[in-house]
């Protein structure tokens, strides 16, 4: 859903209180002036108990506290600034947070988590976030919000005339090779591409690393949005892992030919032009349709979620380190069954929806808990079941490239053995390499 939907200016607040629960009343104060039926106690008290088993502090100054309960409404959403900090046990010593988004979710709202997640990824834009705590004054803060949350802040694209004219020739070829779309890579511009700017009578995916709210049917310009993190500045870097997501989503067919034009990340100038046949590029994955390549019980987004996770890994590692990890997502019944714990289970205990792997809260546990030795153990719905198990699958008919090891291996022999998707860090080389019934397909190059 569009998250400037549900921004309200009159629940839009100055904070006066220095500490976290003192801001949260202030916060559910004006939730109640619109809609009596909520209760503050009650809520404040849901609020401070998840604070105790998860922190909702995201960084760069910002939480993101959240309930959930029995209401008619799907979502109430309420936003505080502290110009002066507020003091949070989630941050460092000497952070402060200055704004929280405290968002309020009936228990009926199936995309509860995908809003959390996409409210999270609008608040990790550092120059955003200092846009909205800078603002003057409320008002002014409610139209950056809106223009953030909507995805408006992305920059105009240059239109010279080698832009232009690379867009022009994007669509004639499109049409003579008979291509179904034109894939625009909108990284290729400072700040990413603004929708509208290209129009196009051939259907236009954007492909792009920042996080836009395009959901709605009449967003202009483009007919799909697919978010995919670039390993390098290399020309078309993301192509793989984008086609992949399209391929799970259903945007594109297995049949389809695509044209694709973009550039170096960061130049602003267009200066490639790329048709891809699908089927050529993934026909040794793929064995006739594109619900071959998503096992039945793994829904579109965890298998996107899990690739971002892993690509994240693959760059930044952790604490400036390489890091190596194994994702086997779905048919969760088998996997166990092939599967012991090396350790400790970190997962056990907690509720479905605080392990699952669509939480954006999760994304630190999962790199944290990357460096135990043993693959993540995902259902298809996202739940993290297990961390640091041993997977103990065979398979002797498939031959790894050289210099791949028993990771790798674990990987082909569990895609093999159960109706799964194995994703696997290399260590050595940060190479991101998705197995599916024992085929090998790298979705990132490997690093230099």
């Amino acid at each position: 859903m569009r998250l400037d939907k549900i921004i309200a200016r009159t629940r839009i607040v100055d904070l006066r209180s220095l500490d976290l629960e003192g801001a949260l009343e202030e916060l559910l104060g004006v939730c109640v002036e619109k809609f009596h039926d909520l209760k503050p106690e009650a809520l404040l008290r849901g609020l401070l108990a998840r604070e105790g088993t998860m922190t909702t502090y995201l960084g760069f100054g910002v939480a993101l506290p959240h309930v959930r309960i029995k209401m008619s409404r799907r979502y109430v959403l309420a936003i505080g600034r502290s110009r002066v900090g507020i003091r949070h046990d989630g941050a460092l010593a000497d952070e402060r947070v200055h704004l929280i988004v405290m968002l309020i979710a009936g228990e009926n709202a199936r995309d509860y988590l995908q809003v959390l997640a996409s409210i999270a990824r609008q608040v990790k834009d550092k120059d955003l976030v200092d846009n909205l705590i800078n603002a003057p004054d409320l008002d002014s803060l409610h139209e950056r919000l809106v223009g953030g949350f909507g995805g408006l802040r992305a920059v105009e694209a240059q239109q010279n005339r080698v832009n232009r004219l690379m867009f022009r020739e994007a669509e004639r070829v499109a049409a003579g090779a008979d291509c179904s779309a034109i894939v625009v890579f909108g990284d290729t511009f400072v700040g990413g591409l603004q929708p509208g700017v290209l129009h196009s009578k051939l259907k236009t995916i954007l492909v792009t690393r920042t996080a836009l709210e395009l959901g709605d049917s009449d967003a202009p310009g483009f007919n799909e949005t697919i978010q995919v993190r670039s390993f390098s500045n290399q020309r078309l870097a993301q192509l793989r892992s984008a086609m992949l997501v399209a391929l799970t989503r259903g945007i594109v067919t297995f049949s389809d030919r695509i044209c694709c034009v973009g550039g170096i990340t960061g130049s602003n100038q267009f200066d490639t032009l790329v048709v891809v046949d699908i089927e050529r590029e993934f026909q040794t994955l793929l064995t006739g349709s594109t619900a071959d390549l998503l096992p039945a019980d793994v829904k579109p987004e965890v298998l996107e979620r899990v690739i971002a996770v892993a690509t994240e890994l693959a760059v930044e590692g952790r604490e400036g380190r390489p890091v190596g990890c194994l994702f086997v997502v779905g048919d969760n019944d088998r996997v166990s069954a092939l599967s012991k714990p090396l350790v400790l289970n970190p997962f056990y205990g907690y509720k479905e929806e605080e392990r699952n792997i669509l939480n954006p809260f999760m994304d630190e546990t999962v790199k944290e808990f990357s460096s135990i030795d043993g693959a993540f153990v995902i259902r298809g719905d996202g739940v993290v079941e297990s961390a640091g198990s041993l997977i103990q699958a065979t398979d002797s008919t498939f031959e790894l490239p050289s210099g791949l090891g028993t990771r790798h291996a674990a990987a082909a022999a569990i895609s093999v053995a159960a109706n799964c998707i194995s994703i696997v860090v290399s260590s050595s080389t940060g190479q991101v390499t998705l197995f599916r019934r024992g085929v090998m397909l790298p979705l990132t190059e490997k690093r230099r």
